[in-house]
């Protein structure tokens, strides 16, 4: 998908904002009409609202009831129709998708701050990763793709063993000053 400027987001002081790693995976990832996306750890929606624009048919959920009400607030701003839920990964939600988005926390830290759930991946930064991937079995309809954004910083090794089973394309990458980002779309099946 290309960033569109024309979408209009809203912020909010305890919700992680768009920033480069959000705007890496809008570029990295494409979507058709039709397909059913889940994203996890919505945020401000900026991801969510990327591709119901693009036509996908969208839920977005995230842990913090504050994202939640600014995801509700950017659809209704750019009058897109998405679900959007208050769940903890898959907790609070429903049905089978094509295609799950997680923007997930993959810092390598405990940190236990407030915003900690947005960046902090535990020590070895893989952090919800693993409980996802197992989730997919339930959630993810034949063929499921998980689309997800990873740190140079994690524990390669770690995240090398909970990928094994899959099968890992690179979408997309960004060299920072202190780490490596990548996209990476997971799948139990060709998409």
């Amino acid at each position: 998908m290309e960033y569109d400027p024309d979408i209009l987001i809203d912020e909010a002081e305890d919700v992680y904002p768009p920033s480069e790693d959000s705007l890496l995976l809008i570029r990295s990832l494409d979507v058709v009409p039709g397909e059913t996306v889940l994203e996890l750890g919505c945020g401000s929606g900026i991801v969510s609202l990327h591709c119901a624009r693009s036509g996908a048919v969208v839920t977005a959920g995230d842990i913090n009831p504050s994202a939640v009400k600014l995801t509700e607030k950017n659809a209704e701003k750019n009058n897109l129709d998405i679900v959007v839920l208050l769940t903890d990964l898959f907790g609070s939600v429903n049905g089978k998708f094509d295609t799950v988005v997680f923007n997930l926390p993959y810092l390598p830290v405990d940190d236990d701050i407030p915003l900690a759930e947005a960046w902090s991946g535990g020590k070895d930064g893989l952090g919800p990763l693993p409980e996802m991937l197992d989730g997919m079995t339930v959630h993810g309809n034949n063929g499921w793709r998980a689309v997800v954004v990873v740190s140079s910083l994690m524990d390669e090794e770690r995240l090398n063993d909970v990928l094994k089973p899959y099968k890992v394309t690179i979408l997309g990458e960004l060299p920072l000053f202190f780490e490596k980002l990548r996209v990476l779309q997971i799948s139990a099946d060709e998409f």
